[in-house]
């Protein structure tokens, strides 16, 4: 009786945190939309990301959590803000945005979670049962490192290109 209570205890928390953190992301990501500063829409983009990673541990999917801190914190949203930071002569810079670009981006958004929601509501979930379902980090390694290492060193390629034309730009417009 007493482990069924710790059971239903646990259970009932990680439905919290799942929605704290669901609720953390859909703030952020909104925050992105209508942030008026670049600066600021990085900051709520680290929030997004954060959550999302925060969902992927929740849900057990722990690889994924990793991939996302690291690729998508600490490459992508460092790569966005040094970008800002060597091309833009003012990072604080402000812009306007006409309520038809908020209109547009409002329809869009709607049309892709309505597009989302019917797809994913056909979808017949598989649950996990045993050590069956459990696929071994050691073999994404192994495939990231023999048959997919061609697109990973492009990409580093690629992100590398970005941050050299990114520093030429800044340099060339300061001149």
């Amino acid at each position: 009786m007493n482990e069924l209570m710790m059971t239903t205890q646990f259970a009932w928390s990680e439905d919290v945190l799942f929605y704290l953190f669901a609720g953390l992301t859909l703030v952020s990501a909104l925050g992105v939309v209508w942030s008026k500063s670049i600066v600021r829409m990085a900051v709520w983009l680290f929030g997004a990301f954060a959550g999302v990673a925060m969902l992927f541990f929740l849900l057990d999917a722990h690889f994924l959590a990793v991939v996302q801190l690291i690729v998508y914190v600490g490459g992508v949203l460092v790569l966005i803000i040094f970008g800002i930071m060597l091309t833009s002569p003012s990072p604080w810079l402000k812009w306007d945005i006409k309520p038809l670009d908020y209109a547009m981006g409002t329809l869009v958004a709607m049309v892709m979670t309505a597009a989302m929601v019917y797809m994913l509501s056909g979808v017949r979930w598989l649950e996990k049962t045993g050590s069956e379902a459990v696929i071994p980090v050691s073999s994404f390694g192994h495939a990231l490192l023999t048959d997919y290492w061609v697109p990973f060193e492009v990409v580093s390629v690629l992100l590398l290109v970005v941050m050299i034309g990114a520093a030429y730009l800044a340099r060339r417009s300061r001149n």
